[in-house]
């Protein structure tokens, strides 16, 4: 006699991505293209799951890493045909919600700050203070574009220029993701690449997100009350907490915590 089973219907499934801190920067928690692949590539492959869900914390950083981390969520949700959705914490400001606008939809808190669509480069000058005390800076190069910038001399205005043109050029590239990933939600008549940041809500109606909401209700208005959420993120390795690394990823952390300040988080 042949035991029949009654037939079960797997439950959905959810990978959950957390992608918390500033972009590419130099402890070995921060977020890189190099540190999120495998994490990514599971999450996407692993289980066959029906979404993918990016929780996102982050400040911003290097738009290489950025730009990197993007394309490969893109290729990954097109391979593998699973919708990408974007759940943004305290703040997806500049590099961050180029991460966010990777995705297929974005949700946010409505205290999350969002937004600065923009490039920043800053420093220092320190050649009155060394003039001050006495002391001589002496820079000698081959090829006359090879020292710019040096904060220890006076600025000019063909560095600036140049490291104008850069910036630009790198802002140009934010905008055109930003446009090909939103489109036509994009409000028209408001100026969205200046380096303003919004709360959620107005950030909605510029069309930047989808609208207000979390991870958890979110998943299961979608895919019901049986939906199943698996996590996947960075951890950091035993030994490195031990020797120079410490310094490293103390001093990482500062410069992280500097940048989520700017934002008033």
């Amino acid at each position: 006699m042949m035991l029949r089973l009654p037939f079960t219907k797997k439950a959905p499934l959810v990978a959950v991505v957390r992608l918390h801190g500033a972009i590419g920067m130099s402890g070995r928690s921060s977020l890189s293209d190099r540190s999120l692949a495998p994490i990514l590539e599971k999450a996407f492959r692993r289980g066959k799951p029906d979404a993918v869900a990016l929780e996102i914390n982050s400040p911003g950083g290097s738009p290489v890493q950025s730009s990197l981390i993007g394309a490969r969520i893109r290729a990954l949700s097109e391979e593998t045909k699973v919708p990408v959705i974007a759940f943004v914490e305290d703040v997806a400001a500049s590099g961050g919600y180029w991460l966010a606008a990777s995705a297929d939809e974005i949700w946010a808190d409505e205290s999350s700050v969002l937004g600065s669509i923009g490039v920043i480069s800053s420093g220092f000058g320190a050649h009155v203070f060394l003039a001050r005390q006495g002391i001589e800076r002496r820079v000698h190069t081959a090829g006359k574009s090879k020292s710019m910038l040096d904060p220890f001399r006076p600025e000019n205005k063909e560095d600036v220029a140049r490291l104008e043109r850069l910036l630009t050029g790198i802002h140009d590239n934010f905008i055109a993701h930003v446009r090909a990933r939103r489109g036509d939600k994009l409000d028209k008549k408001e100026e969205l690449f200046t380096g303003e940041i919004w709360l959620a809500r107005r950030a909605a109606e510029l069309g930047l997100i989808e609208g207000v909401g979390h991870m958890r209700p979110k998943m299961r208005d979608r895919f019901g009350d049986k939906v199943k959420f698996r996590r996947y993120g960075l951890r950091k390795p035993f030994w490195s907490r031990f020797g120079a690394q410490v310094t490293q990823d103390v001093l990482a952390g500062l410069e992280e915590r500097a940048d989520f300040a700017r934002f008033g988080l």
